[in-house]
């Protein structure tokens, strides 16, 4: 009890120079944490370390989508207690989904932690260290202010040629099995000109491709300083205007809201990614019902044939929730058969996870987990299956690829992502010269060839790569230049 107490009053004895950033979930998370670090950079000087060793702050930024999520959090929090027993100047703190869903419980059943703030109070984080250090005690703040966020943070840091940025944040569509309104809040969409301003500064730096964020990204609205108000199509094409931006992506979409306008950006916009990420959820009507998605299988499925009328070769992948209560055979037989009708490239596919609060919690549960396990192999097999399909389609093709660094796998090589998102770890281009045929203005004269090398591949650049090996979803291409 006394190593706790010392724990709880020594805080920040020496200045903090260091700071640890671990991250669960979506990349809206990822998003955050990397935001929070820039904040931290220019409030406090503090670096960033790989090791929660080396760090005088050590931030954990939680996901509360999938079940026993506080469990991790509480197995991580045991990790690093230890390493405040060892350090007692150390600070801990809890942010994102998690910190919001249990607020002072949290501290309450680790009173080791320091600070708790949820998604839309991350930017107070400085405030709360300072007050922290002043009263010596525990600082929570899971509230949801409104645009303030976004305007408090500084501009964005580049770190690589693949930037995320957030346009909106919450969700209003309150599906039963989903936390997200509960912890990010509904709907706030940041302002035309703040989003452009961002994108901007990125590429200013050497930022390539933009992901658009947000739980329902196509739901964004967002004022222009006419006062006319932006959708998310129109806000793509500000973007693609901008020569430095040579790829655009978004992330997550809702079906109710993807738009006409948005299918017509596919059409006009060759900037605009050949990916489209789309969750469905369930091929069943009566369980999207009983999920309150507010669509049906049918209206989807033609959405799906709009857009592919504009881009038919497009790469469309999804989400599936296995054994919501209630699910039938027949229901998830339904399922499996839009995935082959519709046939999906790739797909995150879960088994269903009561989230507490949420009114799915409360519908009678009568499948087994041997039941939910034996469906999500079932459904993983067939999407695999697909996924193959469509990676063995690209052999021999020439596609688009941004480079991004060193393969994770393979660090001797570098490697990227074409257009689908499928990652692409590349040969180094081939020493040979090609050889391009040539005509004089004279026609009297012989043809003659024109030598040029291809330059190897380097960060951040774009590039034909040419396919040449074949995994599920990782790649192998000879660099083209």
């Amino acid at each position: 009890m006394k190593a706790m107490q010392s724990m709880k009053s020594s805080q920040s004895k020496k200045p903090m120079k260091t700071v640890y950033i671990k991250t669960q979930g979506c990349q809206m998370n990822e998003y955050d944490s990397r935001r929070l670090f820039e904040l931290l950079k220019t409030t406090h000087g503090l670096d960033q370390v790989e090791n929660p060793e080396d760090a005088d702050l050590l931030l954990l930024n939680t996901c509360a989508i999938r079940e026993k999520a506080e469990e991790k959090v509480f197995s991580e929090l045991g990790r690093w207690r230890n390493l405040k027993e060892k350090r007692p100047d150390v600070v801990i703190g809890v942010g994102g989904c998690v910190a919001s869903q249990e607020g002072e419980e949290l501290q309450k059943r680790a009173p080791y932690v320091d600070l708790v703030f949820g998604p839309q109070t991350l930017h107070r984080l400085p405030n709360l260290i300072a007050q922290l250090t002043k009263t010596k005690s525990p600082q929570i703040d899971i509230s949801f202010p409104e645009i303030e966020k976004f305007d408090r943070l500084p501009d964005p840091i580049a770190e690589g040629p693949s930037a995320y940025v957030s346009i909106m944040e919450g969700c209003n569509k309150y599906c039963s099995f989903c936390v997200v309104p509960y912890t990010r809040g509904e709907e706030i969409h940041r302002p035309f000109d703040d989003i452009l301003h961002e994108v901007v500064t990125l590429a200013k730096q050497g930022v390539k491709e933009i992901t658009l964020l947000g739980q329902n990204v196509n739901a964004y609205r967002g004022k222009m300083h006419t006062g006319e108000i932006a959708d998310l199509a129109l806000l793509i094409h500000y973007i693609s205007v901008m020569d430095e931006i040579e790829r655009i992506r978004f992330t997550t979409s809702h079906p109710l809201e993807f738009s006409d306008s948005l299918i017509q950006a596919y059409a006009d916009i060759p900037k605009l990614a050949n990916h489209l990420h789309l969750p469905l959820q369930s091929g069943s009507n009566r369980i999207l019902g009983l999920m309150k998605r507010g669509h049906s299988v049918e209206e989807y499925k033609e959405k799906i044939a709009k857009l592919r009328a504009v881009r038919p070769d497009i790469s469309i992948t999804s989400d599936f929730i296995v054994g919501f209560p209630g699910e039938t055979d027949a229901d998830f037989e339904a399922t499996l058969n839009l995935v082959q009708e519709i046939n999906f490239d790739q797909s995150y596919s879960f088994i269903y996870s009561k989230r507490p609060g949420t009114p799915a919690a409360l519908i009678p549960d009568p499948i087994s987990h041997e039941t939910k396990k034996a469906r999500l192999n079932i459904l993983q097999a067939r999407l695999t299956q697909q996924a193959a399909a469509f990676s063995q389609a690209l052999l021999g093709t020439e596609q688009t690829v941004l480079v991004t660094g060193p393969s994770p796998k393979d660090p001797s090589k570098l490697s990227g992502r074409i257009d689908s998102y499928r990652i692409v770890i590349l040969n180094d281009a081939t020493p040979n010269l090609i050889q391009s045929a040539g005509h004089s203005a004279d026609s009297t004269h012989s043809a003659h060839s024109v030598s040029r090398s291809i330059q190897p591949p380097a960060t951040g650049s774009f590039g034909r790569v040419k396919i040449t090996e074949l995994g599920t979803y990782t790649l192998r291409g000879e660099w083209l230049g």
